[in-house]
């Protein structure tokens, strides 16, 4: 028997495949906690990309009209919009922390 074969005959553990392609543990005690904290890098990684996009797309059509004053209004609507979602998105981050700490349970790692 070659080495090849031998290697390919062995036993494979399966019991740790979902933690080989990147699933935490956390994520299949199916607590609401381990599901939040699983998801939230994710979350705020895509809240802030859609900040930065708001905040360019709102920056061009302020520039893009600038002699047109219902554009100029319609970008500064859009920063305010998205400043304004990115403080509720902080706050929100910020209160789970609070919550982990007085309560004592794993909410945000």
């Amino acid at each position: 028997m070659s080495l090849i074969s031998k290697a390919f005959a062995q036993q494979v553990d399966y019991s740790s495949y979902n933690r080989a392609i990147g699933l935490k543990a956390e994520l299949y005690n199916n607590t609401l906690g381990g599901i939040v904290s699983y998801f939230l890098p994710y979350v705020l990684t895509l809240a802030g990309m859609i900040l930065f996009g708001m905040l360019v797309a709102g920056g061009f059509s302020m520039l893009a009209g600038a002699a047109d004053k219902e554009a100029q209004e319609k970008g500064k609507h859009m920063i305010t919009n998205a400043f304004m979602g990115f403080i509720i998105i902080f706050l929100a981050y910020w209160i789970a922390q609070i919550l982990q700490v007085i309560f004592k349970v794993s909410i945000v790692n």
